[in-house]
């Protein structure tokens, strides 16, 4: 079984892994309390599936600059 999005594709966008789970556990959160999904269409039924599927669609995603 392939679970997507994959954490390969993931770190394209976030290169942490450290990073990747912490930003996608809080917004699980957030999506648990105010239910404002970035996407259309979420493949997943769970919050950090979600918030990963906004990570791969650009929707979610970490300011390195700061």
């Amino acid at each position: 079984m392939m679970l997507e999005p994959s954490i390969d594709a993931l770190q394209e966008k976030i290169r942490s892994k450290y990073v990747l789970v912490t930003l996608s556990s809080r917004r699980a959160r957030q999506l648990r309390e105010k239910n404002n999904l970035q996407v259309d269409h979420p493949k997943s039924s769970k919050f950090v599936g979600m918030a990963l599927e906004e990570v791969q669609s650009g929707k979610l995603f970490v300011d390195e600059d700061n």
